[in-house]
């Protein structure tokens, strides 16, 4: 039990949604402007956005890892098992923790177990499209969300993990349609997850028809949030609430010839993730970060939330308790410091590894033949340029910087590196 008795912070309750293949670039608040997303806009609105934010792994295992324990995909799987969480943290402190999940790999995460409550639901196997949006797979999981959150009585984190993209495409027709001019071609009917490979032989109807069907999706989910939201706030615990939105993943949509989420290549469409968070006195509130953020941020920000400086377990620190290599975002959002780190190191679990600096993306393989694809950025939104024949510099500097952080986090977790040298960080 802690050490000291509990402040008023910890009479807070935080609601983190997550939500898995949701790509950024498909959301108003990323810039998008064809599909249509009010109820994320208008939560962009009163909330803090994260510009760049980045999975430093595309597998679930790893996400959550660094979601739970605060530790990078690279730091060795050996240095996990005797490390604090956030639940158990959390718990220790008399706030009860809820996981709601469709999400088998979720559910069975080792560190799921310590959650207070586990809720699972069973994964969506339907082929065809609802007719109506309450046999949706997206209706079911917000209903049971909103249902979970009216029994939250007490301080709590209720955490809710959606399959989103990953789950099948099952909005009504119209969702989809709505997104096809009169002269296009209906978009599919089918409910299955896309999995294809395009060259330039392909039909361009085709995958602007699969893209459509996604976007008729992400409007489903957004009116799905907006009642998710609309039920948080009329609760009692709603006033005091934390509301976070983040994206697991992404998923290419025609993007490098490639459609579904088999498609493993650490490019923007699947590591650049949404990061939104709603803070219940507004702190930040229409404001946004280009600071190049991970999850493994998210525990040690939501400690430093919820105020547990000074509160110990065991006679360690809560707020230091989880020693990992995230960083605490708060001073950020409340606009005490202006930038953060300088690279994200990323690794797709096989050979493939990735960079990313605000000037750059170099994703690299150093097998044979050895691969190296640098995107200067942020100019090139989606990585059509690639450069590094012109930068050898560069991708030298960026392999080099790439294992500095590989080595250092082998002994320990870390995330205080040497600062980069200036062309590496300036496309």
């Amino acid at each position: 039990m802690s050490d000291v008795m509990p402040n008023d912070e910890t009479q807070r309750s935080a609601v983190i949604l997550v939500v898995d293949r949701l790509q950024a670039g498909q959301l108003g608040p990323y810039g998008n402007t064809w599909v249509h997303t009010p109820e994320i806009d208008a939560l962009a609105s009163r909330a803090f956005l994260f510009d760049q934010a980045h999975v430093d792994c595309p597998q679930l295992a790893a996400v959550y890892r660094a979601y739970w324990q605060g530790l990078h995909a690279l730091v060795p799987e050996q240095d996990t098992a005797n490390r604090p969480s956030l639940p158990g943290l959390l718990h220790a402190q008399g706030i009860e923790t809820f996981l709601l999940t469709d999400e088998p790999r979720v559910a069975d995460h080792p560190l799921a177990s310590q959650f207070d409550e586990l809720i699972r639901l069973e994964p969506s196997t339907v082929t065809t499209a609802a007719e109506q949006v309450e046999q949706t797979h997206f209706a079911h999981f917000f209903a049971t969300a909103a249902e979970l959150l009216e029994q939250i009585d007490r301080p709590s984190l209720v955490w809710l993990h959606s399959r989103g993209m990953n789950a099948p495409w099952d909005a009504p027709v119209r969702y989809r349609n709505q997104y096809a001019a009169e002269d296009d071609p209906r978009p599919p009917s089918s409910a299955r997850v896309p999995e294809l490979t395009f060259d330039e032989a392909a039909d361009p109807d085709e995958l602007m028809g699969i893209v459509q069907a996604y976007a008729g999706q992400v409007s489903l989910l957004d009116e799905c949030i907006g009642g998710l939201l609309e039920a948080l706030d009329q609760l009692p615990v709603g006033d005091a609430a934390l509301f976070a939105m983040l994206s697991a993943r992404g998923m290419a949509l025609g993007e490098h010839g490639r459609v579904g989420p088999a498609d493993q290549r650490l490019f923007g469409e699947l590591v650049h993730a949404a990061w939104l968070m709603r803070f219940p006195d507004a702190l930040g509130a229409a404001a946004r970060s280009g600071s190049l953020v991970r999850p493994d941020d998210l525990p040690t920000t939501l400690l430093s939330w919820w105020q547990l400086d000074g509160v110990s377990v065991d006679g360690v620190s809560v707020d230091g308790a989880l020693g990992g290599t995230g960083t605490n975002l708060m001073p950020l959002i409340s606009g005490h410091r202006s930038g953060s780190r300088d690279r994200i190191c990323l690794t797709n679990g096989r050979q493939e590894r990735a960079i990313r600096t605000p000037g750059w993306h170099l994703r690299f393989d150093e097998a044979e033949p050895p691969l190296a694809q640098l995107f200067a950025k942020p100019d090139d939104l989606w990585e059509v340029n690639e450069v590094s024949d012109r930068c050898a510099d560069v991708v030298e500097g960026l392999i080099d910087a790439y294992h500095q952080f590989e080595q250092a986090n082998q002994a320990a977790p870390t995330d205080d590196l040497p600062p980069l040298k200036e062309f590496l960080l300036h496309g």
